[in-house]
């Protein structure tokens, strides 16, 4: 019995273990690719200058139909691509995991010229109105003809659990779609004093630039790993054939919920841009110029930053996925149990205190980035919606859960549940709340969603216990001790900036955040550290960094 459990006790170390080094990776990944793409919004905000909420209005707009039609073609492919392998993979079936790559390539391929041509020649009937957006949709095209392949190939590499690709490439995707943006932002608008519609143009069409570099990369690594997948396909069992339109049919079936599932968040933003405007023209009486302001406000700079913590709990999901389906292969019902638990209190361990962090510093986190137009309108936004990204991050995590398992179509339904939520709500939260309408019917539609999709999964293996539910208490405390600590330190800067220069200008605003973010987060550390709750997520890491930081 002894040994049964020790079995049982390695098992599951060796799950966390992978769990974790795959969460490492792709939130390593995830995170810096995600602060590269706000950090570019402080010159870029600069060189536009008077125009900067104008044009953030135009880019986000675009950008919200070029992320529907990127999920569209990538059609879920490349999540679907890596449970499938997973799945044959613990089969030692090494041969059919290559075999649905390359089918998924023909797919992948075809739905981003198909995607790619929509998305050009649709463009005007796209433009809600608004000229400006129809070139800035077209410059986006050309990327949603690779980036279905590059994530495909991604989505192979996370069948075999490997990571590291998949976060390289995509901080590399980032980097060279930034270093575009600025520099053609430099050009456009302080060099040659052209168009800043041609300039946000630009800005957009680096999505290309980067994707080629992300595909770069991951070519790298295919060629650097072959010779280890050919060994693995040598040594497969080969007992089970699968004929191609059997693997056609497994990927598509596989990938269809993954669309709906993958594009919630898109979904929900799409709905806010095709009803914001119209809702506010009844309610209120601001010009067009004013509502692109405050549309800008949530959707876009907000919207960059929260993104930032969001993006821990996707690139969780990414890893749930793979190791979900292989223990749910295998029928091992406490496996997924477990797995389950880890997730939530890993997405917990790392989410709340992200967001509650970013809701201390809203003030000037939102002015070095955004500078200080709307000070205290903008502040109040992105405080809301570091709250509410709680619940879009959630989402990320347990619908990728509920794929993991195989039970895509209750996903989608109760996902569908929640989006009528959202669609009830909007039109009231709107008229009552006004900017802050839109970010309130979202929580409602991701709080039903959420709630529907965490209660199947534990009636289904009963997840939940006493000791994950402590572990999440702590970690909800330590979170608040965090954010009323960084709260605190953000008013006294304040005080001691404004002594000897303008707390409200960028600069100033980055030395206020500064101290706030290094003592919050070092509360946050100790207090995990000290009550061990730090073990269970980063394990035997946190020995070493009691012996750092002398913490018995």
């Amino acid at each position: 019995m002894q040994e049964q459990n020790k079995n049982i006790t390695n098992s599951d170390q060796q799950t966390q273990n992978k769990m974790l080094q795959g969460s490492a990776w792709m939130t390593a990944g995830s995170i810096l690719s995600r602060i590269l793409g706000a950090i570019y919004i402080i010159p870029w905000s600069i060189w536009f200058g008077n125009l900067y909420f104008q044009a953030n209005a135009l880019y986000a707009q675009g950008y919200n139909w070029y992320s529907m039609f990127l999920i569209i073609s990538i059609a879920g492919i490349p999540s679907a691509i890596a449970k499938e392998v997973a799945h044959y993979n613990s089969l030692n079936e090494y041969g059919i995991s290559l075999r649905l790559y390359k089918r998924g390539l023909v797919l992948s391929f075809s739905t981003g010229i198909l995607c790619a041509l929509v998305l050009y020649f649709g463009a005007p009937l796209l433009d809600n109105g608004n000229p400006n957006v129809i070139p800035v949709i077209r410059s986006l095209s050309l990327a949603v003809l690779i980036i279905p392949t590059m994530s495909l190939t991604r989505g192979y590499f996370q069948g075999f659990q490997d990571m590291a690709p998949s976060a390289i490439s995509q901080f590399a995707e980032q980097l060279f779609r930034v270093i575009y943006m600025l520099v053609t932002a430099f050009l456009i608008m302080r060099v040659i004093h052209g168009n800043w519609i041609t300039a946000v143009t630009q800005s957009t069409f680096a999505a290309f630039i980067g994707s080629v570099a992300g595909f770069i990369v991951l070519g790298i690594y295919y060629l650097k790993r072959r010779n280890y997948y050919s060994h693995l396909i040598e040594n497969s069992n080969n007992e089970i054939h699968v004929n191609a339109n059997h693997l056609y049919k497994e990927i598509i079936s596989q990938a269809l919920p993954f669309i709906i599932l993958g594009a919630g968040i898109s979904i929900f933003q799409l709905i806010d841009q095709f009803t914001f405007f119209d809702i506010m023209k009844v309610s209120t009486n601001y010009s067009d110029k004013i509502l692109n302001n405050l549309y800008a406000l949530f959707a876009a700079n907000a919207n960059k930053l929260i993104m930032i913590t969001v993006s821990l709990s996707s690139a969780m999901a990414v890893t749930v996925v793979p190791l979900l389906s292989e223990a749910f292969t295998k029928k091992d019902k406490k496996d997924i149990s477990y797995q389950l638990s880890s997730g939530f209190i890993l997405f917990a361990f790392l989410m709340f205190p992200a967001a509650l962090g970013m809701t201390a510093v809203a003030g000037p986190l939102n002015r070095v980035f955004n500078g200080s137009g709307y000070n205290h309108l903008a502040a109040n936004v992105l405080a809301f919606s570091s709250i509410i990204s709680i619940l879009l991050g959630l989402f990320t995590v347990v619908s990728a859960m509920m794929q993991g398992i195989s039970q895509n179509k209750i996903a989608v339904k109760y996902f569908i549940y929640g989006t009528i939520a959202k669609f009830l709500t909007q039109i009231p939260m709107i008229f009552i709340f006004g900017t802050f309408g839109p970010l309130i019917s979202t929580a409602i539609g991701f709080l039903v969603a959420n709630g529907l999709i965490i209660k199947s999964l534990d009636n289904q293996f009963g997840f939940r216990s006493y000791q994950m539910l402590e572990k999440l208490n702590f970690i909800f405390i330590f979170s608040l001790v965090t954010y009323l600590v960084a709260l605190a330190t953000v008013y006294l800067d304040n005080i001691i900036v404004g002594m000897f220069m303008d707390n409200y200008s960028r600069v100033g605003s980055f030395i206020v955040i500064t101290p706030a973010v290094i003592i919050g987060g070092f509360v946050y550390l100790y207090l995990s550290l000290k009550s061990r709750i730090a073990d269970y997520v980063i394990g035997h890491q946190s020995d070493k960094l009691r012996k750092i930081l002398h913490i018995k």
